[in-house]
C-alpha cells in the first residue's frame, strides 16, 4: 500500500482509540429525523453501531464502556461534504485534507475528481486502517477533452462501473450526443452521474436525463435567460454569474418545481461562488484562521483567481450582488419546492479549506433562507437518503458517525464550528486529540 496510507495509519494508532463500547452520557441529542432536542440522554455505541438511547437516569452505562461526558453539549450526526476534490493517494495533501475533515466533524466525503487510487483508499477507510471520512468515489471526469464521441463516452461509463466507482462525474464540454450516450449507459447500469450541466445540453435536458445531482447550481442561470438567449454562443463567466443582469427571476419557482419533479438533487457550493465574486477583499479571506493549514503558493493562486474573476469583461459589483441574490433565492425555492439539497463546498478549491469551508456553507444556506435545522439536514439526513447510508440520523441501528458540539446549532448555525469531539465509525477523537491533529498540519504560527 502507498506510503500516504501508511502515514495515515500512524495517525489512527496515535489517537482516536476505539473502545468496543462507548457511552455519551447526559448529552442533548439532535436526532435529525425531526426538528427536536432530546435532553439529557445516554447513547450507547457498540462496535460502531448506535445501540441504546434513553434518559440518563434510566440507561445504565456498561462497565467496559468509554464514557464521554455530554453535559450541556449537543450530539449530532457527522456532517458530509458532498462535493470535494480528493487528492490521489501518495500526494502530500491527502493526509492533511482528511485530518482537517475529521477535525471539523466531517465524516463522509463525496470525491468529485476521481482517481484509481481512491478505490483502494475507500476500502482502507471503511476497514478503519486509515484516518479519514467515509469516501464516496467518482471516476475520472467525463468532459469535452476526455470523451471523443458518444460511443467512447458510453464505453468509459461501463469501464468505471466495472472498476467499482460509486458515481460518474460530468464536467463541461460534452456535446448533446455524448451526454445522452453517457446518461443512457449510466441509467442502464444503475450508476448515478452528477456534476456540471454542459452548455450544449442545458438544464432541461439534464433534468430529463436522470442526473442524480447538479452541483454549483450549474445551468440554472442560463435557464433563466429570456427565450431569445442562446446559451451555446455566449460566455457567462463562472457558473454564468455574468448573466445575472438579464435573467428572468420570476421563472425561478418554475425551475425549482421542475427539479423536484425530476428527482434531481442540488449541491449549491455557495461558498465557492460567493467568495470568488463578492466584494470581500482577498486579504480578508486569507486572514482566516484556517489558512494556517494552506501553503503560501496555494494561497497566492487563490488570490490570483479572485482577482482574475473580478477583472472579467462584463463583471461589476452590482452584477455580482445580483448573482448572489438570485442564487440564494434559487436555494430557498428549490427547498420549498421539495427538491433535495445536499451540503457541499468544493473543498479544497479557492479559499475553501477542507472541513472549515463546510461550516461557512451551512451559514450561507441559512443566509439564503433555510432554518439551521434545514441546513443541517442537507449535510446529514438528506445525504443518508441520497446515498443510501445508515448514517445521518441518530437512532438505534445506525452507524456511529457522530459529532459533539459545545453549543446548540439549532439556535446558531455557527455552533457547528465548536467541535468538542468526533466519532468516526465508532472511533472517538476528543477535543485534545483533534487539537493535536490540527497542530500536526499547521504551517505557520498565526494566532
Amino acid at each position: 500500500m502507498h506510503r500516504c496510507i501508511i502515514f495515515l495509519v500512524s495517525l489512527v494508532a496515535s489517537g482516536g482509540a476505539a473502545a468496543d463500547i462507548a457511552a455519551f452520557v447526559n448529552v442533548n441529542v439532535i436526532p435529525m429525523s425531526e426538528e427536536r432536542i432530546i435532553e439529557q440522554q445516554t447513547v450507547i455505541v457498540s462496535d460502531g453501531i448506535i445501540g441504546i438511547i434513553g434518559d440518563v437516569d434510566e440507561v445504565p452505562v456498561p462497565e467496559a464502556a468509554r464514557v464521554i461526558d455530554g453535559t450541556d453539549r449537543f450530539l449530532i450526526p457527522g456532517l458530509a461534504e458532498m462535493h470535494a476534490h480528493v487528492p490521489p493517494v501518495g500526494s502530500g495533501e491527502l493526509e492533511r485534507d482528511f485530518a482537517l475533515f475529521v477535525a471539523n466533524g466531517v465524516t463522509t466525503v463525496r470525491g468529485m475528481l476521481g482517481h484509481p487510487s481512491h478505490l483502494e483508499l475507500r476500502t482502507a477507510l471503511l476497514d478503519g486502517e486509515t484516518l479519514g471520512p467515509r469516501l464516496i468515489t467518482s471516476g475520472p471526469s467525463l468532459n469535452g477533452r476526455s470523451v471523443s464521441g458518444a460511443a467512447d463516452g458510453a464505453r468509459q461509463v461501463r469501464e468505471q462501473h466495472a472498476a467499482g466507482y460509486d458515481f460518474i462525474k460530468i464536467h463541461p464540454g460534452l456535446d448533446d450526443d455524448e451526454f445522452a450516450a453517457i446518461a443512457a449507459a449510466a441509467n442502464e447500469l444503475g450508476m448515478p452521474f452528477a456534476g456540471h450541466v454542459p452548455v450544449a445540453v442545458g438544464l432541461e435536458s439534464a433534468l430529463e436525463s436522470g442526473m442524480a445531482s447538479i452541483d454549483h447550481l450549474d445551468g440554472y442561470m442560463a435557464a433563466l435567460m429570456p427565450p431569445r438567449y442562446d446559451a451555446s454562443g455566449g460566455y457567462g463567466g463562472l457558473f454564468d454569474v455574468l448573466l445575472a443582469g438579464d435573467v428572468d427571476a420570476d421563472r425561478i419557482p418554475e425551475l425549482a418545481a421542475a427539479t423536484a419533479a425530476a428527482g434531481t438533487w442540488t449541491v449549491p457550493t455557495e461558498t465557492l461562488v460567493e467568495q470568488l465574486i463578492n466584494e470581500v477583499p482577498a486579504s480578508e479571506l486569507v486572514s482566516r484562521v484556517e489558512m494556517r493549514y494552506v501553503p503560501a503558493d496555494t494561497i497566492n493562486r487563490w488570490i490570483q483567481a479572485k482577482e482574475e474573476q473580478r477583472l472579467e469583461r462584463g463583471f461589476s459589483d452590482e452584477i455580482a450582488r445580483r448573482a448572489i441574490r438570485i442564487r440564494r433565492v434559487l436555494i430557498r425555492e428549490l427547498h420549498d419546492a421539495g427538491a433535495g439539497i445536499l451540503l457541499g463546498s468544493d473543498a479544497p478549491q479557492v479559499f475553501n479549506v477542507p472541513g472549515f469551508s463546510l461550516h461557512r456553507e451551512l451559514e450561507l444556506m441559512v443566509a439564503a433562507g433555510l432554518t439551521p435545522f434545514e441546513a443541517l439536514r442537507a449535510g446529514t439526513a438528506n445525504v443518508a437518503r441520497f446515498l443510501g447510508l445508515r448514517t445521518g440520523i441518530i437512532e438505534t441501528g445506525r452507524e456511529a458517525d457522530l459529532v459533539v458540539l459545545d453549543s446548540n446549532p439549532l439556535v446558531d448555525i455557527s455552533s457547528t464550528r465548536r467541535v468538542h469531539g468526533v466519532m468516526v465509525r465508532g472511533n472517538w477523537y476528543p477535543a485534545a486529540e483533534i487539537e493535536a491533529l490540527l497542530e500536526r498540519f499547521r504551517l505557520d504560527d498565526r494566532d
